[in-house]
């Protein structure tokens, strides 16, 4: 419709008309046939996602929720190392503090590579469990998860992963990285509508499992109940939302994997080129285990730029763009390029930021909507 916003965020992010449509239908039993068979569908292309054989559990509830579900099913009463160089590695951190014996959180600035070296030491003191995000959306660095995973596994910690922003738009490996326990949320890189969070947990953190978990957040009964033919949920699920991440999933199916990860990779490639053509720097400081996110670039505002007048513009061309978290307002702007948006979508968006660029006084090397167009082409 001509008076919606394109939005180019770190999520939510456009909804495929297919998505849309399956929403507005008449609601159906959650203990029946119909809903089984969509959650059916779920699970089989989310383990082809996550990179995994166990089954995934899917709460109604945003992707904290199947972050504190992780953390709370999991590292309840024990003690627990976070891995933090963004506001979500905070967020992980803050829910530990709530359910560990002891946490501790392993800092870095944001944008930052990970202090692996402390994790070995608090691994060396004892640490029982290990959180980890994986694509760090607050500040466009990716993580390496399957790093972290050999040193998990050689001290024998479980580690929990943060693929909110990863799965369904980047390579996730989780049983070869040795992640057990693993998370994603419905309006990120799968193109569904928010409400939903997917946890998959592996043998070795099953036998793991806290004694009383939360009620809600229950992993085991969602295992219990998901096992059940026709598949179910142990509390009323939310229906329309399943079914649209049903249809999500089966338009990630029939597009397949590897050519949706090669499509988000096009469009990071290009949105990056388009960062360095106007002149800016991009926000992280890779190295040769972290690298750039290939679901969002955070690039550095202008000097002397307000952010809100920034986006403002682009957004006055009917595209939202996401600015920096916390710390880092006025001083980042975030290019969201997950879900099914492809050339059209990336190079309106480049249009309306270069114009923005330009506006705030930045003297623009080259054109990037036109750099961008040679990646994608």
């Amino acid at each position: 419709m001509e008076d919606e916003l394109l939005l180019m965020l770190p999520g939510p992010v456009p909804l495929p008309e297919r998505v849309r449509a399956v929403m507005a239908r008449q609601a159906i039993n959650h203990r029946g046939a119909e809903f089984g068979n969509a959650y059916a569908d779920i699970a089989r292309v989310l383990k082809v996602l996550f990179g995994t054989k166990n089954d995934p559990l899917v709460i109604s509830g945003s992707g904290t929720a199947g972050m504190e579900a992780a953390v709370a099913n999991f590292g309840k009463g024990r003690k627990m190392a976070h891995l933090i160089n963004g506001k979500f590695g905070e967020r992980m951190y803050s829910i530990g503090q709530r359910y560990a014996s002891e946490t501790i959180p392993l800092e870095s600035e944001w944008g930052t590579p990970l202090d692996l070296e402390g994790l070995k030491s608090a691994l060396e003191g004892g640490c029982e469990v290990v959180t980890l995000v994986h694509n760090e959306t607050s500040a466009g660095i990716l993580n390496p998860a399957g790093e972290v995973g050999k040193i998990c596994r050689k001290h024998d910690a479980l580690l929990i992963m943060d693929g909110i922003t990863s799965i369904g738009g980047d390579r996730v490996l989780a049983d070869e990285w040795g992640v057990d326990v693993a998370f994603v949320g419905s309006q990120k890189c799968l193109a569904a509508p928010a409400g939903l969070a997917a946890v998959t947990v592996s043998d070795r953190a099953w036998d793991r499992a806290v004694k009383n978990p939360p009620y809600y957040l229950d992993l085991p009964a969602y295992r219990k109940n998901a096992a059940k033919n026709p598949m179910e949920t142990p509390f009323t699920p939310a229906v329309p939302l399943f079914l649209a991440l049903r249809e999500a999933c089966l338009i990630i199916e029939e597009e397949g994997l590897d050519n949706r990860i090669a499509r988000h990779h096009r469009m990071a490639g290009a949105v990056r080129k388009a960062v360095t053509a106007w002149g800016l720097e991009m926000f992280p400081r890779v190295d040769g285990l972290h690298q750039y996110s290939n679901t969002v670039t955070a690039a550095c505002l202008p000097a002397g730029t307000n952010d809100k007048d920034f986006r403002g513009t682009v957004k006055g061309l009917g595209i939202q763009i996401a600015g920096g978290q916390d710390h880092l307002k006025d001083k980042i702007f975030r290019i969201g390029h997950m879900g099914s948006v492809s050339a059209p979508e990336i190079l309106a968006t480049l249009a309306a930021t270069e114009f923005a660029v330009r506006k705030a006084g930045h003297q623009v090397k080259e054109s990037g909507v036109i750099t961008a167009a040679e990646a994608l082409g």
